[in-house]
């Protein structure tokens, strides 16, 4: 077998052009689903992929997949992917580097002239930040099956715009059938957003599963009164409710070794003089364990029902187990990282991915590289280019291999209908 090499070069300057559609001032980026900025960045993809050679298929909410041939042209594809979208206030990597991967993946082989046993697949899922239309991974959870088409376009903005509305002004309602495309395995290279890899020097970061996430909102009413004429022992102030509740959320969450976080909060008809009488605000909870997540779920419901009793009303948006990842997988991405010479770490996502929900329908396994200080969902998210090109090396490795295990395996890999 010839010894393929990605052109590290070659993926930054890539990086660097993409980063450009949706560039902000402070060096960030910020191009969110459905708007004009994904649709610059939607164009590009499917050019870059049908220069190498891909036919580009879109669903009817916007996912896209770009197949690569292989010899066995009615097997089920493996394959590759992330998403184009970012956070209002996002950076350069995260979720576009799984994507920009594939495609350097891709522009190797071709260059080349590789021609793989199985077909390759590159994925763009839609409104994986969840950013402008809640809730994240939504392009992934429809096909999937975890949510229908009807309830992704009923999705809307802060502006009251809907995701129906919204994906037909780009042009990217597409005429595959949901759920029509089939993998024989999907693999996720993302950027850790933690601070693990790096301060353990690794180059690569095996991911063996996701930690269990529920969010919730939350309306606490409380009364509005006069800030200046009602005694302290009088008022009922939903702020206050809020801001217990928070903290002793926090508590609660580290003695549990969880995660608590609130990340959005509002005062109803707020006035500088007026005691706050209706606030709401998001709570986000999580922990490898979903039975871990039982318990302080229950013990925040109990916060809330004493401290609040019925002028409070808590309820669960999104409930995302936790997920296990395929031991197959797991297997190809020790394989590929070993045939790369990359120090390694195994390690449990913190953070959601489209690999969730695609877990659900096929084998999948994600691969990490570190990223400055840990820090992501920020303009100055950083991750070194040595560090993308090992990724994107240990990811082409991880095809060979899974590929090789299925081909040479007892079993018949999977074939298309």
């Amino acid at each position: 077998m010839q010894n393929l090499m990605i052109d590290g070069d070659r993926l930054w300057q890539t990086i660097m052009e993409t980063a450009a559609l949706g560039a902000t001032a402070d060096g960030g980026v910020r191009r969110l689903t459905l708007g004009a900025e994904d649709k610059q960045v939607r164009d590009w993809f499917r050019d870059e992929c049908e220069a190498v050679g891909c036919t580009v298929e879109v669903d009817e909410v916007g996912n896209m997949f770009a197949r690569r041939p292989g010899r066995s042209a009615d097997a089920l594809p493996i394959a590759i992917g992330s998403h184009l979208d970012t956070q209002p206030t996002g950076g350069k990597f995260d979720g576009i580097l799984g994507v920009l991967a594939g495609l350097e993946v891709f522009r190797t082989l071709h260059a080349a002239g590789y021609e793989t046993e199985m077909p390759l697949m590159l994925v763009n899922w839609t409104n994986e930040e969840g950013a402008r239309f809640a809730p994240a991974m939504l392009g992934s959870g429809v096909h999937a099956g975890v949510f229908d088409k009807a309830f992704a376009d009923s999705r809307t903005d802060a502006d009251g715009v809907s995701f129906a509305e919204a994906i037909e002004d780009i042009g990217y309602r597409g005429t595959t059938p949901i759920g029509q495309i089939r993998f024989a395995a999907m693999f996720e290279l993302h950027i850790e957003q933690g601070p693990v890899l790096e301060r353990e020097n690794a180059d690569i970061g095996i991911v063996t599963g996701v930690q269990a996430m529920r969010w919730y909102d939350l309306a606490i009413r409380g009364r509005e009164a006069h800030a200046g004429s009602t005694p302290m022992d009088m008022r009922c102030d939903a702020l206050a409710d809020a801001a217990s509740i928070i903290l002793e959320t926090q508590t609660a969450a580290r003695s549990l070794g969880a995660m608590a976080t609130t990340g959005q909060l509002s005062i109803i008809s707020p006035s500088r003089n007026v005691i706050p009488g209706h606030v709401t605000l998001s709570l986000d909870l999580r922990h490898e364990s979903d039975e871990e997540l039982d318990r302080l779920e229950a013990a925040v419901s109990h916060l809330i029902a004493k401290l609040c009793g019925e002028r409070a009303h808590l309820e669960v948006v999104w409930n995302s187990p936790a997920v296990h990842f395929d031991p197959r997988c797991i297997q190809a991405v020790r394989d590929g990282a070993a045939k790369s010479h990359a120090a390694t770490r195994e390690i449990v996502s913190g953070a959601g991915h489209d690999s969730v929900y695609v877990s659900g329908v096929a084998p999948t396994a994600m691969i990490f590289v570190p990223c400055k200080d840990g820090l992501s969902h920020n303009p100055a998210e950083s991750t070194e280019e040595d560090q993308c090109s090992i990724g994107a090396q240990v990811l082409l490795e991880t095809i060979i291999a899974y590929q090789s295990s299925m081909v040479s395996g007892d079993q018949t890999f999977q074939r298309q209908s």
